[in-house]
């Protein structure tokens, strides 16, 4: 368990103490300062480029507003210089990424306290007690987050109350605080009709809220492994089975890839970008040169069993944004001892592949989704 960091600020003539709250391990600011209503958008994005840590103390609702003007005077990730528009799709990605990293990095410079309940310090606050506990727990102390992380937990937990409908279970899931929220159902779709190799048993690696194990498990799969090193990812899948009445058949653990012994089919639907993740939800898109991929396809063979599949769930998206091949890919597959038994495709259906104002959006909009079937060869 990590010893909880502590910060200090000198308020009223006086040093303060309180806890350091981030759910990605980021560190506090250097330098925290009380603010307050006059404190000015401009004077704001300053001391954000300098690195000062803003400990708001005047209206929740003002903090906001703020923090949407500290946004608009942020690095425009989706506006790249003139200058950089002969570079290549893969480096014009690179510094799309930067931006946005760094624009991240400025907004979580704007604080606010949290008291034991938990609750907010701050003027008409609202109430954020069931939001903060089921992402972050008890709040012991005075205790500091970033307002961008705390409305972060206070979005996810509007999506695990009102649910999130999957057409491939017919029924709806409640994704947890940290966990992925499945809102592109044509992969989905791709594992709900792909014909199954055998009924006995099957894995899903990276499981996450648990959905494709469920999919597989209302397909008539007897025994259903989901495994993902996050423990909140387990939680989250654990309570999707139960909630679908899956929880006979599927279950969810803690573990970096594969179970123990082997299976008829063994699904992954890895990150499909390769990339360095920033925050939590970035783990579910960004694979650090492709591990996870490759340690799955390296792994598969010593899980599957005699006749068994392994489905590759990905986009080809890298492909197109120039951040990994498809030669690479197949050539992962090939050392791996494996070979390709069938391959199912669809095309992206959410909003995001339509939206012209995307500066990558001819990549998204030709993005190709594909479930590999992988045997161990011969």
């Amino acid at each position: 368990m990590q010893t909880p960091t502590l910060v200090s600020w000198e308020q009223d003539g006086q040093t303060r103490t309180a806890l350091w709250s981030s759910s990605n391990g980021a560190k506090p600011p250097a330098r925290i300062v009380p603010v307050d209503d006059t404190l000015t958008a401009d004077e704001a994005h300053k001391m954000a480029a300098q690195g000062v840590g803003m400990l708001w103390t005047g209206d929740y609702h003002n903090a906001r507003q703020l923090l949407s003007a500290m946004g608009r005077r942020a690095p425009d990730a989706g506006k790249p210089k003139r200058k950089a528009a002969a570079a290549t799709t893969a480096e014009r990605f690179y510094k799309y990424r930067q931006a946005r990293t760094q624009r991240s990095r400025m907004l979580s410079m704007l604080l606010v306290p949290v008291e034991p309940g938990p609750a907010v310090a701050l003027r008409r606050a609202p109430d954020v007690a069931e939001a903060w506990l089921n992402a972050f727990g008890e709040v012991a102390e005075t205790t500091l987050v970033t307002l961008q992380e705390l409305l972060g937990a206070i979005g996810a937990q509007q999506w695990r109350s009102t649910g999130l409908h999957v057409p491939a279970l017919g029924a709806k899931i409640h994704p947890h605080y940290g966990t992925f929220a499945p809102v592109r159902g044509e992969y989905l779709d791709l594992v709900a009709e792909a014909e199954l190799p055998g009924t006995d048993r099957a894995f899903d690696i990276g499981t996450g809220t648990g959905v494709l194990a469920a999919i597989l498990a209302k397909r008539g799969v007897a025994e259903v492994i989901g495994t993902d090193s996050q423990e909140r990812a387990v939680e989250c899948a654990t309570a999707t089975f139960a909630e679908l009445g899956l929880d006979d058949r599927a279950k969810a653990v803690v573990c970096d890839m594969f179970p123990e012994g082997r299976a008829s089919l063994v699904v992954c639907n890895p990150p499909w970008l390769p990339g360095t993740p920033q925050t939590l939800l970035d783990y579910a898109v960004y694979d650090p040169k492709s591990r996870m991929l490759r340690e799955f396809l390296n792994g598969l063979p010593a899980h599957l069993s005699p006749d068994g599949e392994g489905w590759l769930v990905i986009s080809d998206l890298a492909e197109r944004l120039g951040l990994r091949s498809r030669e690479e890919l197949l050539g992962w597959i090939d050392a791996a001892g494996l070979e390709i038994a069938g391959r199912a495709e669809t095309v992206p259906t959410h909003g995001r592949s339509a939206d012209t104002s995307d500066p990558f959006h001819a990549e998204r909009s030709s993005e190709i989704t594909s479930l590999w079937k992988l045997r161990v060869r011969t």
